[in-house]
């Protein structure tokens, strides 16, 4: 159990630099084990998310170099073979799935543990399934293990019946080495999703499309090591953004790809929240309590729901009645009731957040239940008066690098504790 400590009321004053994308990262790394060679990622963020990662290619034999000065990972897969990856690592992440169409791409067969992530929802893995079958592979559960093989992949048509990232992007690996040509539609639009794409391409494949409704994946024979720099992650960016605004403070940041963030910016200056680009930085001042807006998650490019818990944790300070509606994760709003405990008025209704703005929020002990939802508390507690103690950190520190080293530089009072000692 990690601990948060803060101490709030202070304006976030100062720059800081944004990180690597968390949701470009893993299916990078993943990614990795299509090519013969060495593949080399940068500015790859240094959490705990990527650490499994690491060690699950190392289970499968490759050899994995870690720079977390510079934030550079390199991978070594000529020791690679086909394999189990250790169950506790696999199921603790999403992303893990990943490996399922890579190494049935590379290899003809793959097993990989069901897996886990943040309870956020009911969230499928049916349509992963539905690409790789499609693509010629036989798939079956195997005691919470799902199981894969075919001798080669071919390419098709895949309609994917909702949109959705993780299977846009499994498609999208698993076809980068099938015969012929795959047509994927109803795409996923992330950036991240053009980020794989654009690591493929370099590796040597030929995918066009990627960033639009439609993705075509010639497939090749052989792909080998490239060198990628991971995005700027936009959440992180966002979450630093309403920080600022939500203390009422001054903040710079850097390394951000302004279009990537343009709706959560949107809503911040509807809101009334001074938001300034800079080329590649953006600056954020809140000069004064926020208005109420009304707030809608969407596929992107529309507001993002990977955003929503902090915009709410904003709204709950702004003046009047916010509606804030989740349209992808039916449990988005397990964070409400801690907000709540801090002396915020939010009633949910179905999808529906009604928040009527509050002058100030109080310091109070709360839990954090996934990434998102405990970097809303940590924003909460900025900028609430009095020491706000968030239990279950360990969840937000998959997501956000170096966390209270980026909240001491900008002025904040905290202290991180694990298991009762301080954090270095």
């Amino acid at each position: 159990m990690t601990t948060l400590r803060i101490r709030g009321g202070r304006p976030l004053q100062g720059t800081i630099r944004v990180g690597g994308r968390k949701n470009a990262t893993l299916p990078l790394i993943a990614a990795t084990l299509l090519a013969d060679g060495t593949s080399r990622l940068e500015n790859v963020p240094q959490i705990h998310d990527v650490m499994v990662y690491r060690k699950l290619l190392t289970g499968l034999g490759a050899r994995v170099d870690w720079d977390p000065v510079h934030g550079i990972l390199t991978v070594h897969t000529g020791g690679v073979r086909p394999g189990e990856p250790d169950y506790h690592l696999a199921s603790s992440i999403r992303a893990s799935y990943y490996l399922l169409g890579v190494m049935l791409a590379r290899y003809g067969e793959a097993s990989v543990p069901m897996p886990g992530g943040d309870n956020i929802g009911h969230r499928p893995v049916d349509q992963h399934f539905k690409g790789l079958s499609a693509l010629g592979a036989e798939i079956w559960m195997d005691r919470g293990i799902i199981r894969a093989r075919a001798r080669r992949l071919r390419g098709a048509h895949v309609y994917l019946d909702i949109i959705s990232v993780g299977a846009t992007i499994q498609v999208m690996l698993a076809a980068s080495l099938a015969e012929g040509t795959t047509v994927i539609q109803n795409c996923a639009r992330e950036p991240h999703v053009v980020a794989v794409a654009n690591f493929i391409n370099a590796c040597g494949g030929k995918v066009t499309g990627a960033g639009t409704d439609t993705i075509r994946v010639r497939g090749v024979d052989r792909l080998v090591g490239a060198t990628q720099t991971v995005i700027p992650d936009d959440i992180e960016a966002g979450t630093w953004m309403m920080a600022a605004a939500m203390t009422q403070g001054d903040v710079t940041l850097q390394n951000v790809i302004p279009t990537h963030i343009t709706p959560i910016m949107a809503k911040l200056r509807e809101a009334g929240v001074e938001v300034h680009e800079l080329g590649d930085a953006v600056r954020v001042v809140g000069r004064e309590r926020p208005k109420a807006i009304n707030v809608k998650t969407l596929p992107y490019p529309g507001f993002p729901t990977d955003a929503q818990s902090q915009m709410t944790a904003l709204l709950s300070l702004a003046e009047g009645t916010s509606y804030i509606t989740e349209t992808l994760y039916e449990d988005r709003f397990r964070f409400v009731p801690e907000l709540v405990r801090m002396g915020a008025q939010i009633r949910v209704e179905g999808r529906t957040a009604i928040v009527k703005g509050v002058e100030r929020l109080y310091g109070a002990p709360v839990e954090a239940t996934d990434i998102r939802a405990g970097a809303a508390l940590v924003i909460a507690g900025l900028a609430a008066e009095g020491e706000t103690t968030i239990y279950g950190m360990e969840h937000v520190q998959r997501g956000y690098e170096k966390l209270e080293q980026k909240l001491l530089a900008l002025g904040a009072d905290v202290q991180m504790e694990r298991q009762g000692a301080a954090v270095v």
